[in-house]
């Protein structure tokens, strides 16, 4: 059986953190890679939530997965569909007009 090292996947998953949030630090225009960005911050809290879990042969880690997985699925569904709604209002998906509330309904 292949066995991995825990210091490898802990940099891994540090390394995909560090992506999903310079991602959203560095992001000034769409939302789409924002959203993208906080999916990946998620998938990285998840991924270490199962190492330990497996780790220390306990079963909370991945009950804990699946409640931050659907919440995550509803977030993700919820800022979509608040999304095409802008979109089909302004024609545009830019992050400046909501962030300085320059728009008009």
């Amino acid at each position: 059986m292949l066995t991995i090292n825990l210091n490898f996947v802990l940099k891994l998953t540090v390394l995909i953190f560090c992506a999903g949030a310079l991602g959203l630090i560095l992001n000034r225009k769409n939302i789409l890679v924002a959203l993208m960005c906080i999916e990946l911050l998620l998938l990285s809290v998840n991924f270490n939530f199962i190492l330990f879990s497996l780790y220390l042969d306990d079963i909370f880690g991945s009950l804990f997965v699946l409640f931050v997985l659907t919440i995550a699925a509803s977030e993700s569904a919820l800022g979509l569909a608040i999304l095409t709604t802008y979109y089909k209002l302004k024609n545009s998906i830019l992050l400046e007009p909501i962030k300085t509330n320059k728009f008009k309904i």
